[in-house]
């Protein structure tokens, strides 16, 4: 049962108002959404309409103490601006938004026309169609920002890519694994200092939705340009993770991994594919062994014998890491079947 409030803060009905997206005498329902950590996203009903507003939070809803400058709600703004001149089926519609608040609306995609791509994923239904359509918006979005100064100026935001990506990922767990805490603390320097293209930052399937004209992509609170290869092995990683829990589907997971590389690559040609894909391999195992001893697990793997075989495969390629990412993936799945305390 939806859980409506009819009298939701006072600063929130007022931005409706002062944006002029509902008048002040309408009657209004808030349904808060769940699914993010970082942001509280409500469902705004409206006479005749439904809208989406957001807002960010200084301190994320998970367990570790993980503290975020809100200011990164002007910049997934700025993102989505930048996104719908190039992709407008891609994301959704910007309406209003209040920097000073922290506030911004947009559309609101029906669940029902819109699934969530991990509910598909965790389900067992894996579409090399939908696979290659999310390469291909990376890759476009991608393109369409490289070398760009002015992207490069608006989106100066190490300072929040830190804090959001690298730091509760990559240097959280190079405190948990001294053994290769020098390679991971160069991955972050060298990410940190590489300025490409703009970077969505969250590129995973909870953040993409499956729509009639193609993904629909979500929540770029961590926007940044800097290195396109986090975007991709990023959203690479959950396609390796979801074969924990679905080792059945295991085969498609790894055929939808293959159909995402080539058709982001087809739109990628803004640098020699062997050094992007180079960056994009070391990083790979990196956010793998994140989302496992970071400061944001995945909640799907629980399983301490499933988090251990992530980590005997991970460190070795930390170590003497990879240039390509299919091999990496095929390594993997090799490593799941050959592990005999795998579920069946």
């Amino acid at each position: 049962m939806a859980n409506y409030q009819m009298n939701p803060e006072p600063e929130l009905q007022a931005f409706l108002v002062n944006q002029g997206l509902a008048r002040a005498d309408e009657p209004t329902r808030w349904e808060p959404l769940t699914g993010g950590v970082s942001s509280d996203i409500w469902r705004v009903e409206l006479p005749g309409r439904t809208i989406c507003v957001k807002r960010a939070l200084a301190k994320l809803k998970v367990s570790a103490d993980w503290q975020a400058p809100v200011t990164r709600n002007a910049y997934e703004w700025a993102w989505i601006q930048f996104a719908v001149q190039h992709c407008p089926d891609n994301v959704p519609r910007p309406l209003a938004h209040d920097p000073q608040a922290g506030l911004f609306a947009m559309s609101f995609l029906a669940p029902e026309e819109h699934p969530v791509w991990k509910q598909q994923l965790m389900a067992g239904e894996v579409s090399l169609r939908t696979a290659t359509a999310v390469g291909q918006l990376i890759g476009r979005l991608h393109q369409a920002s490289a070398g760009s100064t002015e992207l490069a100026a608006k989106f100066d935001t190490t300072a929040n890519f830190r804090a959001l990506r690298l730091d509760p990922y990559l240097v959280a767990t190079s405190e948990r694994h001294p053994e290769v805490g020098m390679q991971l603390q160069a991955l972050v320097e060298r990410t940190a200092g590489t300025r490409k293209a703009l970077v969505h930052g969250d590129v995973s399937p909870k953040n993409i939705l499956v729509g009639p004209r193609g993904p629909v992509l979500l929540d770029a609170e961590c926007a940044w340009f800097g290195d396109p290869a986090f975007d991709l092995a990023f959203c690479l990683n959950h396609m390796l993770l979801k074969c924990l829990p679905r080792p059945d589907r295991g085969r498609e997971l790894l055929a939808a991994f293959e159909a995402l590389v080539e058709a982001y690559f087809e739109e990628a040609n803004w640098e020699p594919r062997q050094e992007l894909e180079e960056r994009g391999a070391q990083l790979l195992p990196a956010l793998l062994l994140a989302r496992i001893d970071g400061k944001s697990p995945v909640e799907y793997v629980t399983q301490e014998h499933h988090k251990e075989l992530v980590r005997t495969f991970t460190i070795p390629l930390l170590l003497e890491p990879g240039k390509r990412l299919v091999p990496i993936a095929q390594e993997w799945n090799h490593a799941i079947a050959n592990n005999s305390s795998m579920d069946p």
